[in-house]
């Protein structure tokens, strides 16, 4: 049986992420799944993660504490679901790794990238879906969430705009599995977008094997 196929969205806050990873994992009869807290166990490191009140967390250790919930998500969902060949969908994966503890926090990448190797045991995404919006779409978008921030909404600007160059930078480097789509506009209209990226991929040899 051929392994189940691995898609990845990514981007910043307020990209539309999570609505349209739903969107597609419900077209594909996917399994949606998110970092962190895919798992019971990362639940409990997300709320660490996350909280506001986490105040003066090194950047090593966020990058240790995404790392386990990582391990913990390939090892409890992931790899059991593409094993069974079932497609996967998951809400941040490695690239939010690449993208917020290295470009954003400023640790080394090629440490950021063999950390999440060894928390996956080398497993990476067919396909990595990169939404992307205009700040002021990020900032109104951010703005009209219920609720607190979490601690990484929190973030200046300068940071946000750090992660943002990251995922460019990512998805420019590979652009054999990196899409960027425009994430602006109605949710009709970009769910048709992402699936007009992503479908040409879906039928690839390569993929999922």
């Amino acid at each position: 049986m051929a392994r189940g196929l691995l898609v990845a969205f990514e981007g910043g806050e307020g990209t539309g992420k999570s609505t349209q990873a739903r969107l597609l994992a419900d077209r594909l009869g996917a399994v949606l799944t998110h970092e962190p807290g895919g798992t019971e166990v990362g639940a409990r490191i997300r709320a660490v993660l996350l909280d506001p009140d986490t105040a003066r967390l090194d950047a090593r250790a966020e990058a240790l504490l995404m790392a386990a919930d990582r391990a913990q998500h390939a090892a409890e969902v992931l790899t059991p679901a593409l094993a069974a060949g079932r497609p996967v969908v998951t809400d941040r994966y490695i690239g939010s790794s690449l993208a917020y503890q290295g470009h954003g926090r400023g640790l080394d990448l090629d440490a950021v990238a063999a950390l999440s190797a060894f928390a996956t045991g080398g497993l990476d995404a067919d396909v990595v879906v990169l939404l992307v919006v205009a700040p002021a779409v990020r900032d109104a978008r951010l703005a009209d969430r219920p609720g607190v921030a979490d601690r990484l909404e929190r973030e200046d600007d300068d940071f946000h705009d750090r992660v943002e160059t990251g995922f460019r930078a990512l998805a420019a480097a590979a652009p054999e599995r990196w899409v960027v789509v425009d994430g602006d506009g109605a949710v009709a209209e970009v769910a048709e977008r992402v699936w007009a990226a992503v479908e040409p991929r879906l039928a690839a040899p390569a993929l999922g094997a």
